[in-house]
């Protein structure tokens, strides 16, 4: 005869599930539905482009290589690894928001700023310009403001969430750097309508 579960066991067994049912519905209920996340439109294309970039430099190395006749294994894999790496530098950061929050998701790394507890906005001037984030947790993100622009609900949502962290006086910083980037965005605006209307 089989030996009868114990009615511990079973209980115990039981109550495991029931937790982890809780925990799925709980997440589930607190996840933001999609509709409300304002996600980068242009990303999968930039993600295409960096592809083509890096698969043209190795198309190009390997040619060179064998137009010379020095192509080998060895010097094969070294164009491919270069190539791996253009394409780890041009990968694009994917950028989306939500009510209170912004995420910036890199090939290696995800990082998350709550944008309705900001405390800083600075711009990074150099070869890429960066909007740089800060929270009152801690926390920082670095956003390319092309993305903003090419984007306006992602601006929207960071807007509003900007205005209320300076009602709430944590933002002590970044009223001007958050102008820049709403004119620059007004400016796009304006010369996308003038070109739809060929006023241009």
């Amino acid at each position: 005869m089989l030996p009868r579960a114990s009615p511990v066991s079973t209980v115990g067994r039981m109550e495991r599930r029931n937790r982890r049912s809780d925990t799925r519905t709980a997440v589930a209920a607190t996840a933001p539905p999609s509709a409300e996340v304002a996600r980068d439109r242009l990303w999968a294309q930039d993600v295409r482009s960096s592809i083509r970039c890096a698969a043209v430099l190795l198309a190009l190395l390997l040619l060179i290589d064998w137009g010379v006749g020095t192509l080998s294994a060895p010097r094969a894999t070294l164009w491919a690894a270069l190539a791996v790496l253009l394409f780890v530098v041009l990968y694009p950061t994917r950028v989306s928001a939500g009510e209170g929050w912004l995420v910036a998701r890199g090939l290696l790394r995800t990082r998350l700023v709550r944008t309705d507890h900001l405390v800083s906005v600075r711009c990074l001037d150099g070869v890429g310009q960066r909007l740089v984030l800060r929270d009152t947790f801690g926390a920082r993100v670095e956003v390319d403001p092309r993305v903003l622009v090419a984007n306006p609900p992602l601006w929207r949502r960071l807007d509003e969430d900007a205005r209320l962290s300076a009602l709430r006086s944590t933002l002590s910083c970044g009223q001007t750097a958050l102008h820049r980037v709403s004119e620059r965005i007004d400016r796009e605006t304006a010369l996308t309508v003038f070109k739809v209307s060929g006023l241009e």
